[in-house]
């Protein structure tokens, strides 16, 4: 065994269909290597108990040589408790019928009172991955309130988009997605993200070529690419009748383990982190998906890239709209 300190990881909604998927990948070491020890918090809602027993006594018949401890409660204050990581999966569904505003409402009091026991009960330096939707605004919520943890130290997951974006690069051109770096989700994890390849690279026979030069096909890049990335959630939905869970399950391992190990030399990737003090425009205090270098367990923003016209009409949408989510949450926040 390597490391004989093991690290404190919870999931919250571990009863779920995201985590069911997730646990097992982090418990056999893809996340935080090879041999470092862990100890595995499950948070869910009390009715999810049961359920969550299920997932317990799994984790056990996996026989996993990482796994010291598995902890399943439904107490935020054993939860939290001295985390190192804390991975927020869990979160109210939107039901058929439902107003954005009510989905919006019922997150604020999931992450007021998430982001209050991380600020009680973790870690100062712990690092905190929000899943659940909508997640660039649940995230701002639990940093709002939790002060005394760095504001960087949170982030949200906008991976899932971004290893989209890149395996239908990859797809088109009939590489895998290995072949396909630097591709930018800017923004909000919604449908008005902004899917952006216009720094993004493909290894053709050896050759590092843009993906504009590469795929020469403008209007499908600027077109259907975009609304492809943009709605295949929904599209999965459709096809499966569940969501996409296998898919998400890995996008927050590559997000975590980029968080843990850093990125690539050469490589960025995309995450939901604060704005403040980015070069793109975009307004401060805003929880937005940026390019992202990780080194020594923080990210940077990537500087310098040109920004044209039609990407600042979409990076500028999808702005809005995230002021606007926020300004409705604040205002659930007071009364909350």
């Amino acid at each position: 065994m390597g490391d004989a300190n093991p690290v404190r990881v919870l999931v919250t909604g571990a009863a779920g269909q995201i985590a069911y998927s997730l646990l097992y990948s982090i418990a056999k070491g893809d996340v935080f290597g090879k041999d470092q020890a862990l100890i595995l918090v499950l948070l869910d809602i009390t009715p999810m108990m049961g359920v969550l027993d299920g997932v317990v006594m799994e984790l056990q018949d996996c026989a996993l040589p990482l796994l010291k401890d598995v902890i399943a409660t439904d107490k935020e204050e054993i939860a939290f408790k001295d985390l190192d990581v804390a991975i927020l999966v869990g979160s109210m569904p939107r039901k058929e019928g439902m107003e954005r505003k009510d989905l919006l409402k019922a997150n604020v009091k999931i992450f007021k009172s998430q982001g209050m026991a991380l600020e009680k009960y973790a870690k100062k330096t712990v690092k905190v991955v929000v899943v659940g939707n909508p997640a660039n605004t649940n995230c701002l919520t639990a940093s709002k309130m939790a002060p005394s943890i760095p504001k960087e130290n949170f982030s949200c997951l906008t991976r899932l988009d971004h290893n989209r974006a890149k395996s239908q690069i990859a797809l088109k051109l009939g590489l895998t997605a290995n072949d396909v770096k630097n591709v930018i989700i800017w923004g909000n994890h919604s449908s008005t993200q902004y899917p952006d390849v216009n720094h993004a690279k493909v290894n053709l026979q050896g050759k590092e070529v843009g993906v504009y030069e590469a795929v020469k096909d403008d209007s499908w890049l600027k077109g259907d690419f975009i609304t492809t990335v943009q709605q295949r959630g929904a599209a999965v939905i459709k096809a499966r009748k569940l969501s996409s869970a296998m898919s998400a399950a890995k996008a927050i391992c590559d997000h975590v383990r980029d968080i843990w190990f850093g990125t690539p030399e050469g490589e960025f990737v995309s995450m939901g982190v604060i704005s403040d003090g980015n070069s793109y425009g975009v307004p401060e205090d805003l929880l937005y998906s940026f390019p992202v270098v990780i080194k020594n367990k923080s990210w940077k923003f990537v500087e310098g890239l040109p920004i044209n016209d039609f990407s600042r009409e979409k990076m500028d949408l999808t702005a809005k709209e995230l002021s606007e989510e926020k300004e409705t949450a604040f205002e659930f926040l007071t009364i909350a």
